[in-house]
């Protein structure tokens, strides 16, 4: 019960409420000794209408009028020259006077707390102004444990009843809390509990109903969050079946490239001169590709394998990428550039960082093609002190605003209409396992800038 919700409010309402009339108590304690004396003052003065209507009456008379009105003496000050006297004796000296006429809050305040604090009776002089206008003052002596008794006996049954308020107070609220806050809160747990144990199931998404308007905000993120889950774990289980599927194709490619190896060695001994000039293109696209399938194959049981480091020609490198790029578009007006430096050597993973070079080039060319402008791709590299500096620049459309916010994802990153997004991811993780980063330097309407940074210092394979 205490660690519920309700239970809690519950609790802290009832002592809210409770706080609250405690500082209503002193106020009204204080107004309650007014109103005591007040009327102590105003039972003296009609005491005194017997003396006024006849000069001389007998002492039984005075002491019943005296005790009627609970004082020992009364003073009315009727005009600057007569007074009325009401007098009886007096058990003790007067130990304090209060003037009632125009008190502040704060002395009224002060004195009642002092009264209830003062346990010994004592005998005071209290003023105050007559009703009705019948006189300049009126005053009288009178003890204080009366007037104590009665404050005290007040102010329990002033917190008698506060009690008796919090509580009902604090209980409709908890009923309140619960019908309004409570139930729907556990049926958005119920919600999560049921969409934790079956998330594939649409029945478990919450329906958002609630009337309070941040509780249908929370349901209306819930059901949001819900939706994009179960959508991440179709894509999930679609792209564990894609793997499989994928890893099964490249071991029989895989096959099928390796045989394709054995006739390679009668093209190369072909007399064509076409034949002859291709032929090594041929091989090494053929030795590429059953690499890249041994490479897949690696990636479904786990990720790519560490590039193996040695130093090669840059210029080599990049000219075959751009010799292959150049047979897909010989029939359309797109020019290719280099800007290597000849005896530029950089130490890394041949075969991928051929792959992460043509799969920029590849994307930039795809790019232009679909655009149906003429355009160009440039490929230059340098160096310093930390790093050699690979940039792929192009003249073409740029990316879209999908690609650039998914952009190493696969299956989300795609750059054209079509594409599966998987040329930048692969060529990102490629980069990262020597240690280094592919990065998108700039895009817009005048084309598209990649830079690949990779460092000369000790690799950290990731």
């Amino acid at each position: 019960m205490l660690n519920t919700l309700s239970g809690r409010f519950l609790i802290l309402t009832v002592i809210f409420v409770m706080l609250a009339e405690i500082l209503i108590f002193v106020p009204s304690i204080a107004r309650y000794r007014e109103d005591y004396l007040l009327l102590r003052l105003e039972r003296a003065q009609i005491a005194s209408l017997a003396l006024l209507a006849d000069d001389m009456i007998d002492m039984e008379l005075e002491e019943e009028l005296l005790k009627n009105a609970g004082v020992y003496n009364v003073v009315l000050r009727r005009d600057e020259m007569r007074q009325l006297i009401l007098s009886s004796p007096i058990p003790e000296p007067i130990s304090a006077t209060y003037d009632m006429r125009g008190a502040s809050a704060g002395v009224l305040i002060k004195d009642a707390v002092m009264q209830l604090l003062d346990s010994q009776n004592r005998v005071v002089r209290v003023i105050g102004a007559p009703v009705q206008d019948a006189g300049l003052l009126i005053e009288v002596t009178m003890d204080t444990e009366e007037l104590r008794m009665s404050m005290i006996d007040y102010g329990v049954r002033i917190l008698a009843l506060s009690a008796v308020i919090s509580v009902v107070t604090a209980f409709l609220l908890f009923l309140a809390v619960r019908a309004i806050l409570v139930r729907p809160i556990k049926g958005v747990v119920g919600y999560m509990q049921t969409y934790a144990a079956a998330p594939e199931d649409a029945r478990s998404l919450i329906k958002p109903q609630a009337g309070v308007t941040e509780l249908r905000e929370a349901e209306e993120a819930l059901l949001a969050l819900q939706t994009e889950l179960t959508a991440s774990l179709k894509q999930r289980e679609r792209l564990a079946q894609l793997g499989s599927a994928v890893a099964k194709v490249s071991h029989d490619l895989r096959n099928i490239l390796t045989s394709a190896q054995l006739f390679t060695d009668r093209i190369e001994s072909s007399e064509d001169p076409l034949v002859r000039r291709l032929a090594p293109k041929l091989v090494n696209s053929i030795t590429r590709a059953v690499h890249l399938c041994e490479s897949t194959l690696a990636f479904g049981k786990a990720e790519e394998p560490a590039p193996t480091l040695t130093r090669f020609a840059l210029s080599e490198m990049v000219a075959d990428v751009i010799a292959s790029e150049r047979l897909a578009v010989e029939e359309f007006d797109l020019s290719f550039g280099e800007d290597i430096p000849a005896g530029l050597t950089v130490r890394a993973d041949p075969e991928q960082m051929y792959r992460v070079v043509s799969n920029l080039v590849r994307n930039a060319r795809q790019a232009i093609v679909a655009s149906g402008q003429p355009g160009e791709i440039a490929v230059s590299a340098t160096e310093n002190d930390d790093a050699w500096l690979i940039t792929v620049r192009d003249t073409g459309p740029g990316l879209p605003p999908k690609a650039q916010e998914h952009l190493y994802q696969p299956f989300q990153g795609g750059i054209r209409k079509g594409g599966s997004g998987l040329g930048l991811a692969i060529s990102q993780e490629l980069v990262r396992g020597h240690g280094g980063m592919l990065t998108l330097s700039e895009t817009g309407t005048t084309g598209t800038t990649f830079e690949i940074c990779l460092p000369k210092g000790e690799v950290a394979v990731i």
